[in-house]
């Protein structure tokens, strides 16, 4: 009986470690979402040593040169080359809602999930002619890819007190694109988060308690111009109806928002293609794959959904190659003051309806293994 060659026998083993990863880095992903920092510091040991790692130093970082950021330039690839990230990314779920979405065999499919999940509860009327108002090509792409470009590099800015005498707006500035969420001002700390907006995410509840509670902040008036696009998220009725209100140029006509003029919002006639619908499939991806959050079990786990500063990070790293991510909650955000345009420091709020302790775990994760830059600094004295 023959014996198997040396060769034979380093085969086997390599064989046997690339299934144990795929097994057992699925096991990790599942259970660091649900059970916090021990498991996730077992997470963060498993990682390629072929790609280099963020320089950290005593100082507040700032985000390295294009070419350092990730090799190779795609995040994709970079998912491709870790089994633990591919149990995880799904590209190929759609981000954003199109006309092509409204048909009776995906009405009846997503009726059984409840908004943001799907449309339960939603007349079919408004949704089927909401959609319909997407008629522009470019409603179901994010940006077009124009020319050479080798990466489209993002930066998606939240709100947190982190960016407060940051300074770095012209590092976020100097990306692509960029995104903002909800009490997004820039005038006064153009400094510390720049003055450039490519997108706005929001649902129409979130940007309409913005306007209310940061208006002493300066949040006077969402962003507006023919070079911003707007992100709706479909958390429930009054989204589609407002949207649609806004492509018509129409008001509002019924439910919470009647009467509303969308151009108060938006500006005056914006295109269709200034607007966006994030897919109910997408922020159940988003849920189930990243944020499946222990909250859902709990009372009030039907108000349970990603936040909006979450959904946008992750519709960035479904769409562009490089993601940077400021404004989000880092390990010592206790240290900082929930808003970086909040005049007295004041402690960051957790509310039930998201969770976003076990988002900044996440982002964590991501940022150490390279698809993600997150911003971080030292602790304020």
């Amino acid at each position: 009986m023959r014996t198997c060659p040396w060769k034979c026998v380093v085969l086997l083993l390599a064989a046997v470690f690339t299934l144990s990863a795929l097994i057992y880095g699925h096991y990790d992903l599942d259970f660091i979402y649900s059970d916090g920092r021990v498991i996730q510091q077992r997470l963060l040991t498993v990682t390629d040593s072929s790609l280099p790692l963020y320089k950290e130093s005593g100082e507040a970082t700032t985000a390295p040169p294009e070419d350092e950021r990730v090799t190779p330039c795609t995040l994709r690839q970079t998912v491709q080359r870790d089994p633990l990230l591919q149990q995880r990314f799904n590209f190929s779920v759609p981000v954003l809602q199109w006309p092509g979405h409204s048909s009776i065999g995906e009405w009846q499919r997503l009726q059984l999930r409840p908004p943001p999940y799907g449309w339960k509860g939603l007349p079919w009327d408004v949704v089927n002619s909401t959609l319909a108002l997407l008629s522009d090509p470019r409603s179901g792409r994010l940006f077009e890819r124009v020319g050479p470009r080798p990466c489209v590099r993002c930066a998606v800015v939240g709100n947190g007190g982190i960016l407060r005498g940051s300074g770095q707006g012209g590092a976020i500035d100097a990306h692509h694109y960029v995104f903002r969420v909800n009490g997004a001002v820039t005038k006064g700390f153009e400094e510390d988060v720049g003055t450039k907006t490519s997108f706005y995410g929001f649902t129409t509840n979130t940007m309409k308690n913005s306007l209310i509670s940061y208006r002493t902040a300066g949040f006077l008036r969402v962003p507006q111009g023919q070079g911003i696009r707007y992100i709706f998220i479909p958390s429930d009725m009054r989204d589609y109806r407002m949207l649609a209100a806004a492509i018509r140029g129409a008001p509002v006509t019924s439910g919470e928002d009647r009467g509303d003029l969308p151009s108060t919002y938006f500006g005056q006639n914006p295109s269709v293609h200034q607007f966006k619908l994030l897919h109910p499939d997408f922020i159940t991806y988003v849920k189930d794959r990243f944020l499946k959050s222990p909250l859902l079990r709990m009372m009030y786990g039907h108000l349970y959904m990603p936040s909006t500063g979450a959904l946008m990070l992750m519709t960035a790293l479904h769409s562009c190659d490089q993601v940077s991510a400021y404004g989000f909650i880092t390990d010592n955000y206790k240290d900082f003051s929930d808003h970086y345009f909040d005049m007295v420091k004041k402690p960051l709020v957790f509310y039930a309806n998201h969770d976003m302790q076990m988002e900044s775990r996440l982002w964590e994760q991501l940022h150490t293994r390279k698809v993600l830059w997150l911003y971080k600094r030292p602790s304020e004295e």
